[in-house]
């Protein structure tokens, strides 16, 4: 046997029914749909909800847009930086014990008090955290981002930006 021999078995399919060729046969005026309704006419269309406002109408057009150029800092507290116990904080010092990942920019928030006089390097200070490190007798060094004025685009040109 070939493939060109299988054929379905006797009887188990049916032609399709033909409609709307005419009043001779069965089939024949409304087509086996009924007279008039919506059920009787054309397509209705994709979507279409019997009136309703459609989902695609309901929802809004437009939802915002998110901005490209936006940086993020990793978020680090006064208190955390007083757990540590160590004088000159840098974001690799940060890095090491946990406090930031690899490669991401660090902000100090002031939540927390500070004992001891510590030397931090970070990317951006709250005007709270510098004014409680320089009173607490340390310094405070905002260190450069590796951008001028803002971060390169993400993205290709036919995205929102």
């Amino acid at each position: 046997m070939k493939l060109h021999d299988l054929q379905p078995s006797k009887g188990s399919t049916h032609r399709k029914k033909i409609v709307g060729r005419g009043i001779a046969g069965k089939g024949g005026k409304t087509a086996g749909r009924g007279t008039k309704g919506q059920k009787a006419r054309r397509q209705i269309p994709a979507g279409f909800e019997g009136g309703q406002l459609p989902l695609l109408q309901r929802i809004p057009k437009l939802k915002g847009f998110t901005n490209p150029f936006r940086v993020e800092y990793t978020p680090v507290n006064l208190d955390a930086l007083t757990r540590l116990g160590i004088t000159d904080v840098t974001p690799e010092v940060l890095v090491a014990n946990g406090l930031a990942g690899k490669g991401e920019f660090v902000k100090i928030l002031g939540r927390g008090e500070l004992g001891l006089k510590i030397n931090v390097s970070a990317h951006k200070f709250s005007a709270t955290a510098k004014t409680a490190i320089e009173a607490a007798g340390g310094s405070t060094t905002e260190l450069p981002l590796p951008f001028a004025v803002r971060p390169p685009a993400a993205g290709n040109q036919h995205q929102n930006r």
